[in-house]
């Protein structure tokens, strides 16, 4: 019950943004690092955030989102072992600084929200590297980390894309 309440809530958010200006929408994908390389192949993530100008070269916003971990399948002769699939819904504040017209570096910080069975979340964090390929498309590199409860680190290297939605302002 408590996962799909932190579920509507993150949803009633990401609706209420887009009435703002500088909607973002992303998706990443990535491979897993350290602790869980064994147990997961791949991930992808989907964000949604709202990010303001401070000025020419800094910017602020929100950001929410989702990181599903594709679990690894082990084969050993006639034995399948299915492993979970870890999955987080993620809430943060976001700070870019723009050191041009086209490249930007920031970081995301909030928490992370576990989803999957024994998975409690925890401190979640991401740097990226961001391009500006076009006026509202943006590509990103970057790392992704989540400090779980029992020294284990949820640790992630992506890629993504992410497109800006532009609203007028009315006065």
């Amino acid at each position: 019950m408590k996962k799909i309440a932190l579920l509507i809530v993150c949803t009633v958010m990401a609706a209420n943004l887009s009435a703002q200006e500088g909607l973002k929408i992303g998706i990443q994908g990535g491979i897993p690092l350290d602790d869980f390389t064994d147990d997961v192949s791949l991930m992808l993530g989907l964000d949604v955030g709202h990010m303001w100008a401070l000025g020419e070269v800094v910017d602020v916003g929100v950001t929410a989102g989702y990181i599903h971990g594709f679990a690894e399948k082990y084969h050993t002769g006639t034995i399948t072992n299915d492993l979970p699939s870890i999955q987080f819904l993620k809430a943060a504040a976001s700070v870019r600084v723009w050191t041009s017209n086209s490249f930007s570096f920031g970081v995301d910080a909030g928490q992370g929200f576990g989803l999957n069975d024994g998975n409690d979340g925890g401190f979640y964090y991401r740097p990226q590297l961001g391009y500006l390929m076009g006026e509202s498309t943006e590509l990103n590199l970057s790392y992704t980390g989540i400090q779980l409860g029992d020294n284990t680190e949820w640790s992630t290297v992506s890629i993504g894309i992410m497109y800006t939605i532009k609203t007028i302002k009315r006065f």
